[in-house]
């Protein structure tokens, strides 16, 4: 009897129905199929389902060998199965070069479609430095997502050291300096799958380690809860000199990390103070030290939550905002006061609304440390000041009468600056 294959699984499935059957080694009259096992993953109306199947002809006579049909319903399901695993996902690297991202160009390329960090004795790494994302020119603001991506370290030294990672909620220090949370790879033995911040409170999780992570009489605390696993064994799941791939999901204060699969870390950051970060810029990291190279492709990038995975903070000031604590030169501001005033920003433009309103125009720079902003108000009048943008709360300091731009968020007498908190307002 001549077997009849169908190269095109929407043709199969247009002409075909499936039926769950409990019954094994049956063998279906007309299309002389026989189902060997009941233990398979099948397809019912379209969907993946852990039921018995049977194949039964609804439109033409189909006939397939089982051999045939089990292969066939192992590579849809895998089909199928790849395609739902990266919905929702957009590339942030066009393969070909660094457009979208920024970095120090001694460092940084692209070779055989992977971005490509090096070092080397004729330019070293005047201490660790990072390829930026900045899709349309501006840093990127990641709070809730998950991201993909493959990497590949090597050690050109005779030493093994190769170190980086990729920077998750992080901030921008300037000259392509970064930090905060880093999911770390090395060419070693230790630290690939770690939960690192860089620049701050150092390893929040080692390797297979659950943690939740607290502020205890003013400090950091890092409390070990559960294991994910022995920290050698996950080792071994990555390759030395060869692709990985890693995974980075952040929901709210939960952190996780991913290689080849297996979870290297989950972490609950409860900090108090702001440390805890909930949005940031993503970076990938280029450690100093002996030369070596990193490399990453299939870079994606999933929003949770319905938050936005990539927004410049010009487009985090839009909206109405209410102060809740104005300091100036030392001296604060009554809730009778702070309750009179209200403050809407309309793409660059803001109009305070109180018993003195006023209104101008406002540029910001947001590749420093801290970050700068300077207003021009309708009036003439010039304020250079800093801030800082995080969910719903904006912070601003701002010099008046002439004096310089702050440097640290703060108020004291005679400095003649103006720190303020600003909270969205409810709508």
């Amino acid at each position: 009897m001549k077997t009849t294959l169908y190269s095109d699984p929407a043709k199969l499935w247009q002409r075909a129905q499936i039926l769950v059957n409990p019954r094994k080694n049956m063998e279906h009259p007309t299309s002389n199929i026989q189902h060997p096992t009941s233990n398979l993953q099948c397809w019912s109306g379209g969907r993946p389902s852990l039921e018995r199947w049977v194949l039964v002809v609804s439109c033409f006579r189909l006939r397939l060998a089982a051999p045939s049909l089990l292969a066939f319903l192992l590579a849809a399901r895998t089909v199928l199965l790849a395609a739902d695993s990266e919905a929702g996902f957009h590339s942030l690297f066009n393969g070909k070069d660094l457009t979208g991202w920024a970095g120090r160009p001694q460092h940084w390329s692209v070779e055989d479609g992977a971005i490509t960090g090096r070092t080397t004795r004729e330019h070293p790494a005047d201490g660790n430095n990072f390829l930026i994302w900045r899709p349309n020119g501006t840093n990127g603001i990641l709070s809730d997502f998950e991201l993909r991506a493959s990497y590949r370290i090597v050690p050109n030294n005779d030493k093994g050291f190769a170190n980086s990672g990729i920077q998750y909620r992080s901030k921008d220090f300037g000259n392509f300096v970064v930090g905060g949370y880093q999911a770390d790879m090395e060419a070693g033995k230790t630290f690939s799958g770690i939960l690192y911040e860089e620049r701050m409170d150092g390893i929040l999780a080692q390797r297979g380690q659950k943690t939740v992570v607290k502020t205890v009489d003013g400090k950091f605390k890092v409390e070990v809860v559960g294991t994910l696993g022995k920290s050698e064994e996950i080792q071994a799941r990555i390759k030395d000199n060869d692709w990985n791939d890693y995974v980075v999901i952040a929901e709210g204060n939960h952190l996780q990390h991913f290689i080849n699969g297996v979870q290297t870390i989950d972490v609950t950051d409860q900090r108090e103070g702001g440390k805890a970060a909930r949005e940031g810029i993503l970076a990938l990291q280029l450690h100093a030290g002996e030369p070596m190279t990193v490399q990453f492709k299939n870079i994606r990038l999933k929003t949770l939550a319905g938050l936005a995975s990539a927004k410049s903070d010009i487009d985090r000031f839009q909206g109405e905002w209410v102060p809740v604590e104005i300091v100036a030169n030392g001296d604060k501001a009554s809730q009778d006061v702070l309750d009179g005033i209200t403050v809407k920003i309309q793409g660059d433009r803001y109009f305070v609304e109180s018993k003195n309103p006023h209104q101008g125009t406002f540029k910001i720079i947001e590749s420093t440390s801290p970050k700068k902003m300077d207003v021009a108000g309708q009036d003439g009048t010039e304020l250079p000041a800093i801030y800082e943008i995080s969910g719903d709360t904006f912070k601003a300091c701002y010099a008046i009468n002439g004096a310089s731009r702050p440097t640290e968020f703060t108020s004291t007498e005679g400095s003649d600056h103006v720190y303020a908190i600003y909270k969205r307002k409810a709508q």
